[in-house]
């Protein structure tokens, strides 16, 4: 039987050929590989008790709230729950 370079049905023809790039570690295609991480950390998220919100702001909006989070030492999370306890507080 003949060897084809692009045959790679016949690994056993092949097992000496290194091949370049990490070896695959995951047999999950990439998409599917990150549809599950999410939801692994929706449930992470969900067992720490946090809430998922979601909304849209200007770039000004969000710069200056990237700057003031980098000022306190806070990710903008961190910072964005400490002015709604403030306000809620008040």
């Amino acid at each position: 039987m003949a060897k084809i370079a692009t045959d790679r049905t016949t690994i056993d023809l092949f097992a000496q050929e290194k091949r370049p790039g990490r070896p695959k570690t995951n047999p999950l295609p990439r998409e599917e590989q990150l549809r599950l991480n999410k939801r692994n950390q929706v449930k992470r998220d969900r067992s720490k008790g946090l809430k998922r919100i979601e909304f849209k702001l200007s770039d000004q909006l969000y710069s200056a709230l990237e700057q003031q989070a980098d000022k306190a030492g806070l990710t903008r999370s961190a910072y964005i729950e400490s002015i709604l306890t403030q306000v809620l507080t008040r």
